[in-house]
């Protein structure tokens, strides 16, 4: 198992990685696991647990973590940037065509159908949180003070979020029965699209190259110097262009605003991309007017479309900060728009990077099992409401696009809600399916 073949599997894997975190980490666990032998399911676990606890996506954070683990801090980068470059990509061309095309009548048609599409799975991911969740009456309350505070009050998510962690230091501390952690359940593993039959029969007759009682590599063990350097590297990465930023454009110019904004997006990015998206809006779009409610709602379509996290939709804002504000040139710059979303891409995944390289060797150290707290279970509780809230922002521009009640727009999230619920219909189908009939429609 040298550098290259696992380079080339995490190509593969951020070409076809659909389906959200869950499904992310199910390839993960069937190529590694199951069919290459690569890790232990012990292994795999207990990285996945730690990654579970921190902020940002879990899916890109776990990637990277395993490629550490096998090569190094090396494997480690290749591992994340590989996995992301493919979402990277694609979501940079869909907005360039979005920013050109958008009001053309085919892809004005076609957006006409994927917005209820996008409300209806938001609303979905919330139901499906909350049905697994919100176990107690505590936490259903939870879950609704934070959409109250959100949708109708208006205050900050970060706000919201050190007050849900708080409840729950203090209930865990002395009422923690009303707090029950719901264990996330383990994703089941998908058809491997990578090996084919023999080849993973003869693999599974082997040990796992990391197993449970493989001695730790020694780039993996706990070094107190190495910690010291990964910080510094971090922090340098951190702060150097940051400064170079403010230096150009000004400290309140739109790139420093933007790598400012997005080290917070990724820093309270827990419960995955729908519960920071709602904080994400509130600031693109209501703080600093980098860009509209609707085109918001769209960006979040064309990222329910390309592989890789969901949380890349911050390309597409960055892309469209850059687009319709410029840099000094005007709006309607690509190279200010390319600018944007360089910056805005590695303020937002710098920290996930730093969280693995620098944690990850004191967790191979204490090989225990790393489990979710009081406070981390209010917030959990409290994302519930977040999501809902995300439902009710998109649902203005969506279903009163004109100040005007949309019908057609109402059946369209009615029948994406049934297509989601009833028939099991994936995100990927569904987003397929609206996007066909968009297009039909057009045609017509």
């Amino acid at each position: 198992m040298g550098l290259g073949e696992t380079s080339r599997f995490w190509l593969q894997l951020g070409l076809v990685s659909f389906g959200g975190p869950a499904g992310h980490i199910a390839l993960m666990h069937r190529e590694l696991v199951e069919r290459r032998r690569w890790l232990s399911e012990r292994r795999f676990l207990h990285a996945l647990n730690y990654c579970m606890v921190l902020p940002g996506p879990e899916a890109t954070q776990l990637a990277t973590y395993l490629g550490w683990l096998m090569h190094g801090v090396s494997g480690g980068l290749i591992a994340g940037v590989l996995f992301l470059a493919p979402s990277l990509l694609v979501l940079t061309a869909l907005a360039t065509a979005y920013a050109l095309w958008a009001q053309l009548p085919l892809l004005a048609t076609v957006f006409a159908v994927l917005k209820p599409a996008v409300l209806a799975i938001v609303l979905v991911a919330a139901w499906r949180l909350g049905r697994r969740t919100l176990q107690t009456p505590l936490l259903i309350g939870l879950a609704a003070a934070a959409f109250v505070a959100l949708a109708l009050l208006g205050l900050p998510y970060p706000l919201v979020l050190i007050a849900a962690a708080l409840c729950g230091l203090v209930l865990g501390r002395w009422r923690p029965a009303l707090l029950v952690a719901a264990p996330r359940p383990a994703p089941s593993p998908p058809p491997g699209p990578f090996a084919s039959g023999c080849q993973a029969a003869e693999l599974s007759e082997n040990d796992p190259i990391h197993g449970d009682h493989t001695p730790t590599p020694e780039h993996a063990r706990f070094c107190r110097r190495r910690l010291a350097l990964t910080l510094l590297i971090w922090a340098l990465a951190l702060l150097l262009p940051l400064a170079a930023l403010g230096l150009v454009g000004g400290w309140d110019g739109t790139l420093a605003l933007m790598a400012r904004f997005f080290t917070r997006v990724a820093l309270l990015s827990f419960g995955g991309a729908y519960a920071v998206l709602p904080y994400v809006a509130q600031g693109a779009v209501d703080q600093f007017g980098w860009l509209s409610a609707a085109q918001m709602v769209d960006g979040l379509a064309l990222g329910e479309t390309t592989p890789g996290p969901l949380i890349m939709v911050v390309a597409f804002v960055g892309f469209m900060g850059g687009w319709n504000r410029g840099l000094g040139d005007g709006a309607g710059s690509w190279t200010a728009a390319l600018a944007a979303t360089v910056v805005t891409v590695w303020f937002t995944f710098l920290p996930s990077f730093g969280f693995i390289l620098a944690g990850a060797p004191l967790v191979e150290a204490s090989r225990g099992d790393l489990r979710l707290g009081a406070p981390l279970t209010a917030i959990t509780a409290a994302v519930v409401g977040v999501i809902a809230s995300l439902a009710v922002a998109f649902a203005g521009p969506v279903l009163w696009p004109d100040g005007t009640f949309d019908g057609v727009a109402a059946l369209l999230a009615a029948l994406a809600l049934v297509l989601q619920l009833r028939l099991g219909w994936s995100v990927l189908q569904l987003i397929g399916g609206a996007a066909a009939v968009g297009l039909a429609w057009a045609v017509v």
